[in-house]
């Protein structure tokens, strides 16, 4: 029986990105066993693939700032434990940086990843037994589902299928009516996209029968979800969701509309219509991908414009069921 472990840790997107390859390698090995190493923050999105046996959680993030806690050093070695406990045929590293090839030489198996012109530290290959050549310039999601398919000996001839699905949110404080997400918020300013945008396409979508739902996920992102909202006629600024609550509620709306963040690449995952906007990234290597309507737009440097999203927007809306 083959044994695969994946190694992409961190962070949120990377994980959605990942999660063809375990659909990927269940449809060539059926009785393939999939284990995952992720950060302990995104467990949720391996965990709902049902062709993961286990998620391994590591939580490096935490654990480095405290260092000198006995608390953190025996939670280091339960997990070093856990990658022990199995005897892997290939330890695949699609995120390709040193801590990801250092935890993935922990376990017991043949370590694979990109070679040093396709990862992103390119030290990282020298821990690879092997090394693939991975052109930089393909979409992210090919670029993991290269690592399985080249080390396991079997062609990616079909669109990525992500393998997870989660039923519509119930709860008091969503809307009576249809909804849409508005992701306005990313890591960083440069992400940003003018809140006169989301304004008017917020209007737009309520002329359209959507009324808008504006998460948060840091105080300064509240107060402009609430800033915005009150010029969206019954916008709702929802409570801090968790990420497992944050799966039912994407996947109970009826448009997501967000920047390059890993909530808007879980939506499209989640088989919603889904529309990137890309501030200070590529939208053609990390365009949002999925079965129902998706579109991306933007380069760094170069946010799009409102019209252009607008039109996307319409056609995503002639395109709903």
């Amino acid at each position: 029986m083959l044994k695969i472990l994946l190694v992409k840790m961190s962070s949120m997107g990377d994980l959605v990105h990942n999660l063809p390859v375990v659909t990927d390698i269940h449809a060539h090995y059926p009785d393939a066993v999939v284990d995952w190493v992720a950060e302990e923050a995104y467990v949720t999105i391996p965990a709902l693939h049902p062709g993961v046996r286990c998620v391994i959680p590591i939580a490096w993030r935490r654990w480095r700032r405290h260092l000198g806690s006995r608390k953190t050093w025996h939670e280091m070695a339960e997990f070093h434990r856990q990658l022990k406990a199995t005897g892997y045929d290939f330890v695949l590293d699609s995120q390709g940086l040193l801590k990801s090839a250092l935890v993935g030489t922990m376990a017991r198996g043949v370590l694979v990843g990109g070679d040093g012109k396709s990862i992103r530290e390119p030290l990282a290959s020298w821990f690879y037994r092997h090394r693939l050549p991975i052109a930089r310039s393909r979409h992210v999601v090919d670029r993991c589902r290269a690592i399985a398919s080249g080390v396991l000996n079997y062609a990616v001839e079909t669109p990525p299928e992500y393998g997870i699905a989660a039923s519509p949110l119930v709860a008091e404080w969503l809307p009576a009516v249809p909804y849409c997400v508005l992701m306005h918020a990313a890591s960083r300013p440069e992400k940003l996209w003018q809140e006169l945008h989301w304004i008017n396409l917020g209007l737009y979508l309520k002329q359209n029968g959507l009324v808008a739902v504006l998460p948060w996920g840091s105080a300064d992102e509240r107060q402009r979800s609430q800033r915005l909202a009150q010029f969206l006629p019954g916008a709702v600024v929802p409570p801090l969701m968790d990420l497992a609550t944050a799966a039912h509620f994407l996947a109970g709306s009826a448009l997501v509309v967000g920047l390059d963040t890993g909530f808007t690449h879980f939506a499209a995952a989640l088989g919603r219509p889904t529309i990137g906007i890309y501030c200070d990234s590529d939208s053609r290597q990390a365009a949002v991908l999925g079965h129902a309507f998706c579109a991306s737009f933007g380069q760094s440097g170069e946010p799009p414009s409102y019209a252009t999203v607008h039109e996307a927007v319409t056609r995503a809306l002639a395109a709903a069921p």
